[in-house]
């Protein structure tokens, strides 16, 4: 009894202190609004998310920050937990002038019929390659106003609606899909759906119906009344050369321009996609224009009118959450904002990115006049401090005060002249460098005289040189794939989509009913899609689709080119290079052409296979959803891997006279015979390469950088940091201090500042005054010097003392 007695009283202390010690680890830390988000965050799943109140399916507005603006788009930086939003923006901005310009094109060519729209399968398959191309993006739909969407997929139905049309795709969770017996979730499962598809007196299946809850995207634009003038609808011009080389000017309406007040995207709050994916989302929104309504034979009664929304969506989860107080680079509106756990008195917040809708997504860096304490290397990991005990966090994530600092010096001097052979020692490629473009091919890099050979080639001087010196090494645009990746998949975009249509799509299957199967791409879509990259995406100078030679219908060679040749413009240009028929001028002979159609002529063992479980209506007026005739279908196409990024390249005698860098990606359809795939073309676009940042740190031996270790950082007191938004430029980085060194000098900053070191740097160079010297961190503790003297003098007074007295 006694045993048992003793037992039951050891296991009770035990769970006692097991639960003080859990309990009580975390008492330091109050509640703070990411609690309350959280809360809300978690109380509504699937099950229960058709009894909540509508205000439980949302979220505050500035729970999503640093959205990105297209009026700063081309002024500021983008930070790099916002690129992906970004793309969001970008993707939705590009289907809408793709939707604007497709369905008002049949004015270049008017018709006897509507064969022009395109049919409800090109919709539901431009929607899965939004999807497709980018994990990032949840999801991907367009959204008809009542009664505005005309369709060439149903026989007999000219100048006809639907009453409603938004086919939507979002991706689904695998894992269990009997598809894969491995039981691995692959991302690459859609589920593809009508929604304007249901029984007219399901009001709260209804779209543009308040009763829907999750519908402020259609409420951002749609309905649109039009009043007063109907010429209100911003316009863009297209100039297009044919193969035959006659020449167009088309002008369509499109969204708001980027000049415009509101601008052409909006976003929505964070909401739950209830019933539908299940997830908390946000999605942005931009219209979609055309002429209405439709085949009056009175264009004075037919006015443009934004008739659809296209709406791309992505999870909230993976936003990153800025904890940091408010300030320069984050002045909100924002929801987490000061609810990092920093101490203040000490250290200051900088946010770190990939860490999510999540706590401690932040560093903590030492505030000036501060520094690490020497057992510390690197900012305090705002992860850890979230983690810690109440004695840990109270006791720890410290920096110590320097005591002595120095001021910044006022008066420069030349350096000695030792102190200047001294560095240029260090760096001999600036005694004897090359000029010109044989900078670029010295075994130690001139990063100047590279730079100004690069700078100096322009559309003016590109003819005096060798067309060789204009085609640079590809290590000069390291960092390309990572900078340009959402460009790049504007082009895997476009190649999924052909790549859908062509394996899914049958323009010879046979539907019973009304319904018509989707006839084959036409030279307007493809210029469209080709279009809507460069006008979707600032970045992109160029867009082309290059068909292999008789693989597009009714045609030989066919490969629609968009570019434009100056920024924020609402002018662009379309040539089909199918009209070049010199040897050197055929887009056929292009290395990226050939490089992809070479590499993929017979093995596709390794292209994504993707899953399509398509539900379409039922009949015309949209009664019900049924699933489509090949359910679960699928579509082989390539990612973003199996792309080619090319050589940076001045083309003087092309389009854009630029130095571009080109990304392109191949699509595949079925043979003569479909029997098996094969290469059909590539999707192409070309990026400026001095919108680049250099990257001038040391890197691995292996990475192909044609500038890193150029920085001039003193190596052995402290260490290069990258940073971004410094543009094909040197400097793009900091020095800051090695663990045991202290930043020197009473100053706003703890580090120097990149360009101001190479500015220095370059005075040595020209014998000039400079203070490139006093570029060093120095041995952390300088403050104690004093301390350190008197211990001196007193030891060496005892060691006198004691030699007196032994004598």
């Amino acid at each position: 009894m006694f045993v048992r007695s003793a037992l039951g009283k050891s296991l009770l202390l035990f769970f006692l202190v097991l639960a003080v010690g859990v309990f009580a680890q975390f008492e330091w830390q109050a509640r703070d609004s990411f609690d309350e988000i959280k809360i809300k965050f978690d109380k509504v799943n699937g099950d229960n998310c058709p009894i909540q109140h509508v205000s439980d399916l949302y979220l505050p507005e500035d729970t999503v920050s640093h959205k990105p603006d297209i009026k700063e788009i081309n002024i500021n930086p983008i930070f790099p937990n916002r690129t992906a939003l970004l793309h969001l923006h970008n993707m939705a901005l590009s289907r809408s002038f793709f939707w604007s310009y497709i369905l008002q094109s049949r004015f270049i060519r008017p018709a006897i019929n509507d064969t022009y729209d395109p049919g409800m399968m090109y919709y539901f398959l431009s929607t899965v390659a939004d999807v497709s191309a980018n994990p990032y993006i949840n999801a991907s739909a367009i959204y008809f106003a009542p009664n505005s969407s005309y369709t060439s997929s149903y026989r007999g139905f000219f100048n006809k609606t639907f009453p409603r049309f938004g086919p939507r795709t979002f991706r689904l969770d695998d894992f269990n899909d009997p598809i894969h017996l491995q039981k691995i979730s692959t991302w690459n499962t859609f589920d593809i759906r009508d929604l304007g598809a249901h029984p007219p007196d399901s009001i709260s299946r209804d779209y543009t119906s308040d009763l829907y809850k999750i519908n402020e995207w259609y409420k951002k634009w749609l309905p649109d009344d039009v009043e007063g003038r109907h010429d209100t609808k911003t316009t863009y011009q297209v100039e297009i050369r044919y193969a035959n080389n006659t020449n167009e000017t088309f002008t369509f309406h499109g969204p708001p321009g980027a000049d415009e007040d509101p601008g052409p995207v909006k976003w929505t709050r964070p909401y739950f996609d209830c019933g539908r994916s299940n997830k908390w989302l946000v999605s942005a929104v931009v219209p979609i224009a055309d002429i209405y309504p439709r085949h009056t034979q009175f264009r004075h009664i037919e006015y443009p009118k934004y008739t659809a929304i296209a709406v791309i969506e992505m999870d909230f989860e993976r936003l990153d959450i800025n904890q940091c107080p408010k300030g320069e680079g984050n002045k909100g509106p924002n929801h987490f904002a000061d609810t990092a756990r920093c101490k203040k008195e000490t250290t200051e917040c900088e946010p770190l990115h990939g860490w999510g809708f999540r706590r401690g997504g932040y560093q903590c860096r030492c505030k000036p006049g501060f520094r690490l304490p020497n057992v510390v290397r690197r900012p305090y990991l705002g992860e850890i401090i979230e983690r810690a005990s109440a004695e840990q966090y109270y006791n720890d994530y410290d920096c110590m005060k320097i005591g002595w600092v120095q001021k910044v010096p006022i008066q420069w001097e030349k350096a000695p002249y030792h102190i200047r052979e001294k560095y240029l020692d260090m760096h001999p490629e600036y005694r004897n460098f090359s000029t010109g473009a044989s900078a670029l091919h010295t075994e130690n890099l001139n990063i100047d005289q590279a730079l100004k050979f690069i700078h100096g080639v322009n559309y003016r001087t590109c003819k005096n040189f060798h067309p060789q010196d204009l085609i640079l090494r590809g290590d000069v645009s390291y960092g390309a794939d990572e900078q340009f990746q959402n460009e790049a998949k504007m082009a895997v975009r476009l190649a999924n989509f052909i790549s859908a249509f062509l394996q899914v799509s049958d323009p010879n299957e046979v539907y019973t009913g009304k319904r018509v199967a989707d006839k084959p791409l036409t030279e307007d879509q493809m210029i469209g899609e080709t279009l809507a990259i460069v006008l979707g995406d600032t970045k992109v100078w160029s867009a082309a689709t290059l068909w292999e030679r008789n693989k597009f219908t009714n045609r030989t060679y066919f490969a629609p080119y968009a570019y434009k040749t100056e920024l924020n413009t609402r002018k662009f240009k379309v040539e089909d290079l199918a009209r070049l028929n010199k040897t050197h001028e055929l887009y056929t002979e292009k290395k990226y052409f050939k490089f992809l159609k070479q590499r993929w002529s017979t093995n596709f063992d390794d292209l994504e296979t993707f899953y399509l479980k398509m539900k379409i209506r039922q009949n015309e007026t949209g009664e019900y959803l049924q699933k489509y005739e090949h359910y679960p279908t699928s579509y082989r196409a390539a990612s973003l891997k199996h792309g080619y990024w090319s050589q940076p390249q001045f083309d003087c005698d092309g389009y854009v006279k630029k130095w571009l860098v080109t990304y392109a990606a191949p699509f595949f359809g079925w043979d003569s015979i479909k029997v098996k795939l094969e290469f059909k073309g590539v999707v192409a676009v070309s990026m400026d390469m001095l919108q680049l940042d250099i990257k001038q740190c040391p890197d691995w031996y292996y990475e192909p950088n044609a500038f890193k270790n150029t920085h001039k950082c003193d190596e052995k007191s402290s260490y290069c940091v990258p940073i971004m938004g410094r543009g094909f430029e040197t400097g793009g980085y900091k020095c800051e201090c090695l663990q045991g060194y202290e930043y020197p000098f009473e100053d706003l900053i703890t580090y120097y500042d990149g360009q101001l070191v190479e500015a220095e740097f370059q005075n040595i160079v020209a014998d000039g005054e400079t203070r490139y010297d006093m570029f060093k961190c120095r041995l952390a503790g300088a403050s104690a010097l004093q301390a350190a003297t008197s211990l001196i003098i007193a030891l060496f007074g005892f060691t006198l003392i004691m030699l007196y007295k032994c004598r």
